[in-house]
Parts: structure tokens; sequence; C-alpha cells
């Protein structure tokens, strides 16, 4: 597959400053990192517990460099085996680039411009490879995030996952591919781990792949076959530095145009940098700017597409900072609890990733490792509480509106499974509370530079509020209110009427009426579960659940968003109820041809009366429900759908129906008056 046109950006400068090597901080390494400066250099001993402490760095110059670099290197020397690796940098602090021993200290993410020199067979040598990195004091596991092409959720490897428990410890480099899906394999370059745990534990650690067991080398325990092991960090110093760039892989949002502007600003540092150079280039254009400024400030436009640009900052011919994969498109925000989070329960949905479905951050409840989780990266759709995970159905619905309308989409879920309603609250005293829900997401989503900017906000919610209509509606109308302050009033607000409250009870349905009444009182679009035979008394599988779910909310943004047609795609929707002899006419709020499945007569309750439905027949703009005999006394008409599969009215897309109770009007045009 050809990759997407690249936009370069340049700034072109006249020397480089090197600050001299002190003579104890040679290495093997020393050729590989010409133009590197050492700023950490570590013996590592056979065992260590650096939690919450500074490890005893044999030399230290953090404070001296600060942020004054643009390239990150490490070199690590095992007995005469030897690694070098340079990256972009992945924080503007120097002291973040050692062995990370305190809580938050969490790096989990891409790298790209990734160089790799060594001496140990199997390692795979060259330049402007794609990296990825973790690193964390915390314990983690096997469990795969999904971003890295060809990692395992059954090893240690190249994509693992930080838990909530300090007290184990990672930092590793790894190769990977530079997209997803890639053929190019997932393989370390080098890993130290098991540097927070307990003083009686040997350090695991080593050059590429373990050729046994898991290839990171956790657990290997392997310190004491090594006398020297040594870890040197250096950094590239900088000619300039930048206020404002994108991302690597950042969305940003389009405007009525259908562009986006991306700023990029910086101060040259070096006082014999006279002038810098932008070229943009991508979509089949290329522009380029200068600036003799010294605090310089472009403003280039990109177009919304399925094309993604590439930013790159020179130097004296040389790269100091690039950035890849920037597109322009639409986002959207996914949440609730677990039907929201949508993860995998029968069918896997990775088939519909694509490189222009992108997230932020992750939605993961711990503070710390959501706090340190601040980078674009790739959306998936079977993982849940994992960097870039959105849910199955909000995957399907994704690629839909890319392979139509030909636009990248951001998805950012904030899903909690099994919360109530009073979970997702906003603390109005501290809206960015990292301990809340709504903290967590609010701050991602402002990161991402998101918040202001947003297409649309769907919400499935409930089961947890156990059909307590009064709590989630109160609940829900204060949630609102917050994320139209907090989101603006042009996106607009989507909530799913769910399938049952609590899971696997279909008879209750005061919550799921209440629900249903909220697209007329507070001027939100409710969009339907029923219709979907594919659930289980609670979630559903892909196929004939959330995938299908996907579809129909797909339909529903085309038509409100993107000009998509409109009919056959509104949920089956009652207006009200009449009675006239043994029949019930239920009137519909469109005329969209519905499909009425044999059977379906089941689902429907009157209450107040001792009669049962007995058929259910679609007219033009109203359903006829035949009684098994007058509804003597009956006060409301309930359909209450059911749980798994079965008979559904569905309308053309295959949108069911949604649940509802209607009080009963009696139909007094066929009544003989005396």
């Amino acid at each position: 597959m050809r990759r997407p046109a690249a936009v370069v950006l340049t700034l072109l400068a006249t020397s480089l400053v090197v600050v001299p090597t002190p003579a104890n901080a040679a290495t093997a390494c020393d050729a590989a990192a010409a133009g590197f400066t050492p700023v950490l250099q570590l013996d590592l001993p056979e065992r260590a517990n650096y939690l919450n402490t500074t490890p005893p760095y044999s030399l230290d110059r953090t404070a001296e460099i600060g942020s004054n670099f643009d390239r990150v290197g490490y070199c690590l020397e095992l007995d005469g085996q030897w690694v070098w690796t340079a990256m972009e940098p992945f924080s503007t602090d120097a002291r973040r680039i050692g062995l990370p021993t305190r809580p938050g200290e969490i790096v989990r993410q891409r790298v790209g411009d990734l160089d790799v020199r060594s001496n140990v067979p199997g390692v795979t040598e060259g330049t402007g490879q794609a990296g990825y990195l973790e690193m964390w004091p915390n314990q983690y596991a096997k469990t795969a995030s999904a971003q890295v092409a060809n990692a395992s959720a059954a090893s240690y490897d190249a994509d693992d996952s930080p838990t909530t428990p300090l007290g184990y410890g990672s930092f590793q480099v790894s190769q990977v591919g530079p997209t997803r899906p890639s053929t190019v394999p997932a393989k370390p370059v080098f890993a130290i781990n098991t540097f927070t745990q307990s003083s009686t534990s040997l350090l695991s650690l080593g050059i590429g792949a373990r050729p046994t067991a898991d290839p990171d080398w956790t657990f290997a325990g392997n310190a004491a076959q090594y006398t020297q092991r040594r870890l040197t960090a250096y950094v590239r110093t900088s000619l300039v530095s930048l206020t404002q760039a994108p991302q690597d892989r950042q969305l940003i949002p389009r405007d009525a145009t259908g562009r986006a502007t991306v700023p990029v600003a910086g101060r040259m540092t070096d006082p014999r940098v006279k002038s810098v150079q932008l070229t943009v280039t991508g979509n089949g254009e290329t522009e380029v700017y200068t600036s003799a400024s010294r605090d310089f400030r472009f403003t280039p436009r990109i177009k919304a597409g399925l094309h993604e640009y590439t930013f790159e900052l020179k130097a004296l011919g040389r790269v100091v900072a690039r950035r890849e994969g920037i597109v322009s498109g639409d986002a959207y925000v996914v949440q609730g609890q677990s039907n929201a989070e949508a993860s995998m329960y029968n069918g896997a949905a990775s088939g519909e990733e694509s490189p222009y479905l992108r997230s932020f951050g992750s939605p993961v409840s711990d503070p710390s490792i959501s706090a340190a989780d601040r980078v674009w990266g790739y959306a998936t759709g079977d993982v849940s509480r994992q960097s870039g995970s959105v849910g199955q159905w909000a995957i399907r619905m994704g690629r839909q509106l890319v392979n139509k309308y030909k636009v990248p989409i951001a998805l950012i879920n904030g899903a909690h499974g099994g919360q109530p309603i009073s979970f997702f609250q906003r603390n109005d005293a501290s809206p960015d509370d990292i301990t809340t829900n709504y903290g967590r997401l609010r701050q991602r989503l402002t990161a991402a530079g998101v918040i202001g900017h947003l297409r649309g906000v769907l919400w499935y919610q409930g089961e947890s509020d156990n059909d307590n209509a009064a709590v989630h509606v109160s609940g829900f109308t204060s949630l609102l209110q917050d994320w139209r302050s907090d989101f603006g009033t042009t996106p607009k607000y989507y909530v799913y009427q769910v399938r049952t409250s609590p899971c696997s009870n279909s008879t209750l349905t005061n919550l799921r009426e209440a629900q249903r009444e909220m697209g007329d009182t507070l001027g939100v679009t409710v969009l339907s579960t029923t219709g979907l035979s594919g659930h289980d008394g609670c979630h559903y599988a892909y196929a004939g659940g959330y995938r299908d779910m996907g579809d129909h909310t797909y339909a529903v943004l085309a038509r409100d968003l993107y000009g998509g047609p409109s009919a056959g795609v509104a949920p089956p929707n009652p207006l009200d109820v009449t009675a006239s002899g043994s029949q019930l006419t239920v009137r519909l709020r469109s005329n969209d041809p519905l499909t009425v499945q044999d059977g379906v007569a089941a689902d429907f309750r009157v209450d107040g009366a001792a009669v049962t439905v007995t058929s259910v027949a679609y007219q033009p703009g109203k359903l006829v429900l035949q009684l098994s005999g007058p509804p003597t006394g009956a006060t409301a008409l309930t359909y209450q759908a059911h749980l798994r599969a079965g008979p559904w009215i569905t309308n053309a897309i295959g949108t069911g129906l949604l649940t509802f109770t209607l009080p009963i009007r009696m139909d007094w045009s066929d009544v003989d008056v005396p």
C-alpha cells in the first residue's frame, strides 16, 4: 500500500554547538553518537529498587541541558555487546529521559526517525525507522493496546500495558512497523526491566530480542551474567526552541471551508541562526515560507481529506524536528458505560481500523496513567481502556464516515463500564479534576485541541441506573448542561435508548421511556438499540450487534452532519396510541415504511386491561394492533422489546422501534353517540 503524500517543514540555520564530552562518559557507541552530548550515565547494578528515588548516575547534566535538545539517544553496553539508538524527543525535559522511577513517569508511544546501530547479531540497523517506547516504574500486563502491528497480547513484547501497582519497572525501545497493518515485525532494540522492584530481584535486561520466553526480557533475571552493564543517555542540542507545533498523527478539526490552520512557532536560540524556512508538502502540493525573525511563526493551511502531512524542521541541512501523519477532519466523543466501551465480546472489529481513524489518550481510570497519556494514536475497536480504545460500534461508524465522505475521523472514548449516572458528573469546583471521569475526559479533549470543535457526542448509559428514571433524567440533564457549557452548543448530542435497565431485564421500561422522551424535552437525538439480534442479555456480538449499531449511527450522522439521505434513517418512534373496538392504533412520527416480523405481538403489553396483543400490522404512518378483546380499563400500551435475538419492527436500514409506554386514548369517531 502506498503511503499518503507527506508535508515537509524545514528550518535553516547556520551553525551547531556541541557540548564537550567528559572523558569518563566515553562508550562503545561514541562513533555512532557523533554530534550528541552524554547527559546521564549509570552503571546498572545486579539488583536495584529505585522506586521513588533518583538512580545514582555517575554523570548527570540534566539541569545544564534543560529543554535545549531536539533529539535523544541511548547506548546500552553489556560485556562488549552494545547498541545505539536515537530518536525524536518524547519529552522537553532532560530529567525525563533517564530511568522512570516515580509515579506518573510513564511513556507509551511511537517515536519517529529511529536510528539503530549495534554489534549484536539479529538487531536491525538503519535510520529513519519507526520506534515504540515503553517507560514506567509500574508493574505491567501482556495486554496489548493494538497500537503496534504484529505485537502480541499473549506475551511480554513491544506493546504491553502498565497497571496501577508500582514496583517492577520497564524501559524498552522497540522497532515497529510504520503503519498498521504492517509486515514489519515488532522487536526489541534493548530492554532494561525490574529496576523498581525489591532489591533482592535481579534486573532483566538485554539487547535485541530474547531468544526464548518473552522477547522483551521481562522476568529474565539475568543481570548477574554480565560484569559490565552500562546505560548512557544522550541529547543533541537544539538550534531553535519550538513553542507551537503539531503532534505526530494529530487530527486537527477542519473549519467550514474544509481546511485547518496548523501553527508552527518558536525562537532561534543559537545567535548564529539568521533565518528559518518552512516547506509544506502534501496532497500533491508544496509551499515554502521563510522568516528572518528571531521569534518566528508560520500558519500553513492543510486540507481535510484522506492524505497525511509531515512537518520537517532543518538546520544546517540536518533534521531538527519531524512530525508525521498530520490530518484534518472531524472529532467525536463516545461516552457511557460498558456498551459505550463496546470492547470485543464475540467477534472482532479489527477489519474496520484505518490510518484515518485516530484517537487521543486513553480512557483508563487510573489518574497517573491517564495524565501520562497525552499522545495521538490510531483508533482501535476490540480492546478497552487502552491508548486509542474507541469501541466496536464507534470504529465501525467512523470507518463508514471515512469511506463515504473521505474525511479523517477522531474518536475519543471516555466510557467506563458498570457505572451509574452519578459517576460521570462534573466536579463543578474543579472541572478538570483528574480523579473524576469527567475531568479525565475534559483534560484529554483540551490537550487534543478538539474540546471546542466537536461534531457530536454519543452517549450510551443507563443499565446501572436500574430503571430509576428520575435519577437518570436528573443526572443526564445536569451532565448535558455541563457538556454544552464545556463543549459548546454546536455539537449534536445523541442518546442511545438502552436495551435493558438493569441488564437481563426487558420488562422494566420506566428509564427507557424517559430516554425516549429526552428527544422532546432536552433537544437530543435518540437512537435505538432494538432490532439487534446479536444481544447476550447485556452486551452485543460484533455481527448482528455492535457492527449494525455502528451502521445505524453512521446513517443518522450522515443525515444530520454530512447531507446524507433521511428516508428510512430515524428510529421508528410513536406519537400516540388510540383504542377503537378491539384494536389499538400506534401513530408514528414518520411515514417511513416498516417491516413487522412474525411474533412481535408478544413484546407489547396492555396495562390495566386483561387483554393481549394478538397481531401487529404496519400501515403507512401507523401500527395497527389487534387485541384479544376490548381493552376495557386499559391505561397504557408498552412496547418492551426483548432480550437476545427474535422478531422486530424495523425501518429500511434495520433500526428497531423505540421502546415506549404511552397512554391509550379512546377513538370516539367510531362510537355511536345517542
